[in-house]
């Protein structure tokens, strides 16, 4: 079970709401080209608070992941798109149901 996972929030400017929600639908290129991320969703909570959620096998994957494109992509954003910086936490899984 891929029990290690992130959880980001991500508050967008107003002005930059379709920006970071383009960014972000995008990015699933990316994360698909990542072998270590083993799922990974993003998700808009509502006109301006995004979120992304993925796992991965291990805590060196978790650690890859932050070091890769998104993470990048998300922090270059942050001063320009971002109300405030990313809120990114590790979680660890207490259970999973997957098709």
């Amino acid at each position: 079970m891929n029990n290690i996972g992130l959880l980001a929030r991500i508050e967008a400017k107003p002005e930059y709401a379709d920006s970071v929600a383009r960014m972000l639908t995008e990015a699933v290129r990316l994360a698909e080209e990542e072998k270590r991320t083993v799922t990974w969703f993003a998700f808009r909570e509502d006109t301006t608070t995004f979120g992304v959620f993925d796992t991965f096998e291990n805590d060196e994957d978790r650690t890859a992941h932050l070091r890769g494109r998104i993470a990048a992509a998300l922090m270059g954003a942050a001063d320009t798109m971002l109300a405030s910086a990313p809120d990114i936490r590790p979680v660890d899984l207490l259970a999973v149901k997957l098709p």
